[in-house]
């Protein structure tokens, strides 16, 4: 693909509307979205297969005609059985911002939340006062010491905790390890919400808390599914938890027929594609390394270290991340986030996910012109 600029108008009136990041289709419009590389959402680029986007145009027709069913037990079998545990135990919902806004209707009166973050824990509360924020220190690379954390927690007299393992925007990981010994040690917590989100990414085998979940009552595991399954448009999210009586608080609120029928029809391929989903995530894990090892060679940024499929970096110039990012858009036609809107972030950071090899060798050799040494180039 060539580099070549947008000639229309970005809407960039759209950019402090939101604490996220304004669509492609919104900034640019549907048609010239599809030429810009977007490394701004954070999403699988090698699944769903061939064969299941075929699938789903094949089936287009006659699906939308037809509504989703309006048993949950119905989608939340499909995905039990790739997950390997019960699906009672499982919500399934319409992205994990739907089960966010539950979560936080439902169960939280306060909570603990370490920023930066992702701010729908925060914004989607009752009462923004709720949130008890921990303040991750830019010097110390934005890392949470889970020790630190429950002491501060337990010193607020918090009862319930964030963590979201990798970190967003940070990619911090915590071991399966290091978070069965903060959940032994949090047992007298009311809560323990843990976002997986980008957990699938981290490693083979992959270090979720999910077999280990019926040892601990207070523990509930959200995951948005846009991510590692790379179906962001189709919507699809899920918590899960030992604590039936806990899951069934969230569940009565649900509505019926919050799926489209695009989303249930996906999630009953899952059992077939798993080999290759699975191979999907080692080859996202493998370009990942590679683009933060190559970041890593760029003068004037510094790179995070990451146990994710993105990559977040500080720019140490003059420019900001959204002098940064406009420029990549508009001249290099990528997408990336400027976290500047994130709590507790400052206005130079970026954050980048891993689009493919040759599409990430087009951001570093973007990013060595607008930053680096021209000359070095992409090994």
């Amino acid at each position: 693909m060539l580099d070549i600029p947008l000639t229309n108008p970005i809407r960039g009136d759209l950019f402090p509307d939101t604490s996220h990041s304004p669509s492609l289709a919104e900034l640019v419009g549907y048609e010239r979205a599809a030429d810009i590389v977007d490394f701004c959402f954070i999403a699988n680029p090698y699944y769903p297969t061939p064969e299941m986007v075929e699938a789903l145009q094949v089936g287009l027709p006659k699906l939308i005609k037809c509504y989703p069913s309006s048993n949950p037990a119905t989608t939340q079998r499909a995905l039990a059985e790739v997950l390997s545990v019960d699906p009672e135990d499982l919500i399934v919902g319409n992205g994990a911002t739907e089960l966010i806004v539950l979560i936080n209707e439902v169960l939280v009166d306060r909570i603990g939340v370490s920023v930066p973050t992702f701010g729908e824990y925060i914004e989607k509360l009752r009462d923004p006062a709720a949130a008890e924020l921990f303040v991750l220190d830019r010097d110390q690379e934005y890392r949470l010491d889970l020790n630190e954390y429950l002491a501060w927690g337990r010193e607020r007299g918090v009862k319930a905790l964030l963590i979201i393992n990798p970190g967003n925007p940070t990619g911090q990981l915590h071991s399966l390890d290091q978070m069965v010994d903060f959940l032994e040690r949090a047992r007298d917590m009311d809560l323990i919400v843990v976002d997986e989100s980008f957990i699938d990414f981290a490693g083979d085998p992959i270090p979720s808390l999910l077999p280990v979940a019926a040892r601990f009552n207070n523990l509930l595991i959200v995951r948005s599914m846009s991510k590692h399954y790379g179906v962001p448009g189709l919507r699809l999210g899920f918590c899960y938890s030992r604590n039936r009586p806990l899951l069934q608080r969230l569940r009565r609120l649900v509505p019926t027929w919050h799926l489209n029928i695009l989303a249930e029809y996906f999630l009953t391929l899952l059992p077939s594609t798993d080999t290759a989903y699975r191979e999907s995530l080692q080859r996202v894990s493998a370009d990942a390394r590679r683009l933060q090892d190559e970041l890593s060679t760029i003068p004037g940024l510094f790179v995070y270290p990451t146990g994710s499929n993105f990559v977040l970096i500080r720019i140490e110039g003059e420019m900001t991340a959204a002098d940064l990012q406009a420029h990549l858009l508009a001249d290099h036609l990528m997408y990336v986030r400027d976290c500047s809107n994130k709590v507790g972030m400052d206005d130079r950071h970026v954050r980048v996910a891993s689009q493919g090899r040759e599409a990430d060798e087009r951001l570093v050799r973007a990013l060595r012109d607008l930053i680096g040494r021209p000359e070095a180039a992409f090994r």
